[in-house]
């Protein structure tokens, strides 16, 4: 199989949102990212993207926690991939771009556009919580400028199809440099829906010869694993964006998810990428 017959399986590890009152298997120590990682790498992961906490589980930009959880991570699986979060809410740019300016990981999300960022629930009829993400151009720039200055890729999370035209300009600047690696997140309320028609589209306006994945958010996630895996595309779960395994049964490790995916991925005719290929396909260099 050549690199297009293959898929990406990345682990979102902990997110900020949930904690152990909703889910008791989320990560707070540096140990237990490395052990979950290492669960997931065993079933297909290549990349882990990691939300900072501290021990007590607290969300942290501290670039001191983001050390300890990556250095833990490398310990024990060296081939993984290292993907860290910028995106917060209130938060000052120069604090969410700290860790990426000094401990240059492999990857770096860059969220593409302001939008409304909420969770609705149904049985309350009320929104769990309602905020707006800003990510003005100014400061996508001031991130993608940092990445680029300490040989980090950015991975572009498109909330919505706008997201992804967002991209255009830069590209015409010259300061996001193909090939580019798109991020399509669907199931957040004030973004995309999360369905195949909306996947299907938005992956229809992607530059050529990118590379792109799905990020199901909450119950539709595994549709949209098996839309994404069919139509070319690389795969992300992990407890930031799902706690719940095809069956419906809570999933007690990262791992447990990572190989839900695997076999997802399997059934439409493709492979999980190694490694080694995961780094070729994304365009990354090999780990020194």
């Amino acid at each position: 199989m050549g690199l297009e017959d293959k898929s990406v399986i990345t682990v979102a590890l902990s997110g900020v949102a949930a904690n152990r009152a909703q889910c008791p298997y989320i990560p707070y120590t540096p140990e237990e990212y490395a052990a979950e990682s290492k669960r997931s790498f065993e079933n297909g992961c290549t990349m882990v993207h990691i939300h900072a906490r501290e021990p007590d589980g607290t969300p942290t930009h501290r670039v001191g926690a983001y050390k300890d959880i990556r250095d833990a991570i490398l310990s024990q699986v060296p081939e993984m991939i290292i993907n860290f979060s910028t995106g917060s809410v209130g938060i000052p740019v120069e604090e969410r771009i700290a860790h990426i300016r000094e401990l240059k990981p492999d990857i770096g999300a860059l969220n593409m556009g302001s939008m409304n960022y909420a969770k609705y629930s149904p049985k309350r009829k009320d929104f769990v919580f309602d905020m707006v993400f800003s990510n003005p151009f100014s400061d996508i720039m001031k991130f993608l400028t940092t990445m680029n200055d300490v040989g980090v890729k950015p991975e572009l999370e498109s909330f919505d199809s706008g997201h992804i035209g967002n991209s255009y300009p830069l590209i015409d600047m010259g300061v996001l440099r193909k090939p580019i690696h798109y991020s399509l997140i669907l199931g957040v309320v004030g973004g995309a829906l999360p369905t195949t028609e909306s996947l299907a589209f938005m992956k229809s306006l992607l530059p050529e010869g990118s590379d792109w994945g799905v990020i199901g958010v909450s119950h539709e996630q595994w549709k949209l694993a098996a839309a994404a895996a069919t139509l070319g595309g690389n795969v992300r779960v992990g407890y930031e964006d799902n706690f719940y395994l095809p069956s419906g049964e809570m999933a007690t490790s990262n791992g447990e998810l990572a190989a839900a995916a695997a076999s997802i991925i399997r059934s439409t005719g493709r492979e999980v990428a190694t490694a080694a290929e995961a780094r070729a396909k994304m365009s990354l260099p090999a780990r020194g």
